[in-house]
C-alpha cells in the first residue's frame, strides 16, 4: 500500500510529465486576460442544474456554461443559499475556474479559452455540500459545509486534479439542522497569499478561525490552529499586502484584521465597524477592501493602513448584496444581489470610491453565491 507522501510524489512526478498542458493552459489565461471583456463569472446554483454564466466587463453576456452538477440551498437561507464565499475560483495563472455543485457533493473544472469555458472535469469533493474552493499553486481544497463540515485537498496535474485521500479533514463543527443551518455551517477556505496556511471560517458554528497548516507536499496539519471571537461569526476573509487576514464579521458587522502567526494563532489588529446590517463578504484590490451588507443592499468602503482600516463610506449596491469580487487589475468591482439575482459592476477610482457601470440579471439565480473575474 502507498503512503500519502508516496501517493504525493507520483502526483508531483505526473505534473512534471503535464507541463506542457500547464503550459497551454496558461497560454489560454494570458488570452482570456487579453480579451476586451475580460470576463467575470457569475453561478446560478440552480437546483436543476448548475451553470457559469459568463460577462464581458460592460456585463454583456459571454455565454453559460453547465457545470455537471446541481446546485443546493442550505435550510433557512434566503437571499445566500451557499451562505458562503468562494463558491467559484479563478486559477489566473494556469487558466483554470473551479466551481462548486453543492447539490450533488462535486466540484467542476473549467479551462479558460479566450472568452469561452470548456468543462474538463466533475470530482467528488469527499463531503457534504461543497461551498467554497481555493488554490494556490498545485494545490486545490474546498470546503464541505454539512456534517459538521469537512476540507478535502487536491494536487493540479495539468488541467485536471487528482484527489488525495491525505489531504481530508474534517473540521468536527456541530451538525445543524433546521432553519439556522445556514448560519450554523462554515463559510470559507482560502489559502493565505504565501500557500503555506489554510484559513477556514466557522460563522456561527465556533464563532472561530481555523488556521491549517500546509506541509511541504501539501497536505493540511492533523490539527489546526483554532481562534476564537466570541459574538462575531466570522464569515469571510482576503488578505491585505502585508499577508494579514481581513475578515467579515457579520455578527458585529464590521471588518477585523488579524496578524497570521508561524503556528496559525491569529493576533487582533483592528476592527471597523460597516454601520450596516449583515456584513458578510469581502473584495479587496490595491489597498482598499469592500464588505457587502446583505440586510443594506450596500457595499461599505475601507482603505488599508498597515492593518488599521480607514472607513470610506457606503455604496448602495442591489438587495441582498452577497459576494463582491474585484478584477485582476483592480480596477473593477463586482456585487451580486441575491434577492434578484442581479450583476452589479463598480469601476473603482483612485480614492475607493465607486462608479455604477452596468447591471444585468443573471438568468435562474435568485439567491446564488458564487463569483469571480478576471
Amino acid at each position: 500500500m502507498k503512503t500519502p507522501a508516496r501517493r504525493a510524489a507520483a502526483g508531483a512526478v505526473a505534473l512534471t510529465g503535464a507541463l506542457a498542458g500547464a503550459v497551454a493552459l496558461a497560454g489560454a489565461a494570458q488570452a482570456s486576460q487579453a480579451y476586451g471583456g475580460a470576463p467575470v463569472y457569475a453561478l446560478t446554483d440552480t437546483g436543476h442544474g448548475n451553470a457559469v454564466v459568463a460577462y464581458d466587463a460592460g456585463l454583456n453576456r459571454l455565454g453559460s456554461y453547465p457545470t455537471g452538477g446541481l446546485g443546493g440551498a442550505l435550510t433557512g437561507s434566503v437571499v445566500d443559499h451557499l451562505a458562503s464565499q468562494g463558491a467559484l475560483a479563478l486559477d489566473r495563472a494556469h487558466g483554470l475556474l473551479y466551481a462548486v455543485n453543492a447539490g450533488s457533493d462535486t466540484l467542476a473544472v473549467f479551462a479558460l479559452h479566450g472568452d469561452r469555458l470548456s468543462r474538463v472535469q466533475v470530482i467528488a469533493t469527499g463531503g457534504a455540500f461543497p461551498v467554497s474552493v481555493t488554490a494556490h499553486g498545485n494545490q486545490v481544497y474546498v470546503l464541505n459545509a454539512r456534517d459538521g463540515g469537512s476540507i478535502q485537498g487536491y494536487l493540479r496535474v495539468g488541467g485536471r486534479l487528482v484527489k488525495v485521500g491525505a489531504w481530508h479533514q474534517s473540521l468536527g463543527l456541530p451538525v445543524t439542522t433546521g432553519a439556522q443551518e445556514f448560519t450554523h455551517t462554515p463559510g470559507q477556505v482560502a489559502f493565505t497569499p504565501d500557500g503555506t496556511k489554510l484559513v477556514v471560517t466557522t460563522k456561527a458554528a465556533a464563532n472561530s478561525i481555523m488556521v491549517f497548516g500546509v506541509d511541504t507536499l501539501g497536505g493540511p496539519s492533523a490539527h489546526p490552529a483554532i481562534t476564537t471571537v466570541a459574538g462575531a461569526v466570522p464569515f469571510a476573509v482576503d488578505f491585505d499586502s502585508a499577508g494579514r487576514v481581513v475578515v467579515a464579521e457579520a455578527g458585529v458587522n464590521a471588518l477585523a484584521t488579524f496578524t497570521v502567526g508561524r503556528g496559525g494563532a491569529l493576533t487582533a489588529v483592528g476592527q471597523s465597524p460597516t454601520g450596516q446590517a449583515a456584513t458578510c463578504w469581502i473584495a479587496g484590490a490595491h489597498g482598499v477592501f469592500y464588505g457587502s451588507n446583505a440586510g443594506s443592499g450596500s457595499v461599505s468602503g475601507f482603505r488599508d493602513a498597515r492593518g488599521s482600516l480607514q472607513a470610506l463610506g457606503n455604496t448602495p449596491t442591489a438587495a441582498g448584496s452577497v459576494d463582491a469580487a474585484t478584477s485582476g487589475d483592480g480596477r473593477r468591482l463586482y456585487v451580486r444581489g441575491g434577492s434578484a439575482g442581479v450583476l452589479v459592476g463598480f469601476r473603482i477610482n483612485r480614492d475607493g470610491s465607486l462608479t455604477p457601470t452596468g447591471t444585468v440579471t443573471v438568468p435562474d439565480s435568485a439567491g446564488a453565491e458564487g463569483l469571480a473575474a478576471s
